[in-house]
């Protein structure tokens, strides 16, 4: 597995916050968020289950551009 990080929650402390990497042999995100609540867990499950080996994580509006970038990444491994 080769991580490649893309970027973190702008508004953060540096030591607790949302970060992004690509996985650029799998092509897949790697995300860090907030947990999610059993009440957010619960309004997930009504569109779908929610299998004991996923979870659902929070991450800020405000680091669109950073999943944009990590977007660009997965697509288009040449943009580095």
């Amino acid at each position: 597995m080769t991580l490649r990080f893309i970027g973190i929650d702008p508004d953060t402390d540096e030591k607790n916050c949302p970060r992004v990497w690509v996985d650029d042999e799998a092509e897949e995100f790697v995300i860090q968020g907030w947990k999610a609540s059993e009440q957010l867990e619960d309004q997930v499950r009504k569109t779908g289950p929610l299998p004991d080996y996923e979870t659902v994580v929070r991450i800020p509006a405000r680091m669109v551009r950073i999943m944009r970038e990590a977007c660009d990444a997965v697509e288009r491994p040449d943009v580095r």
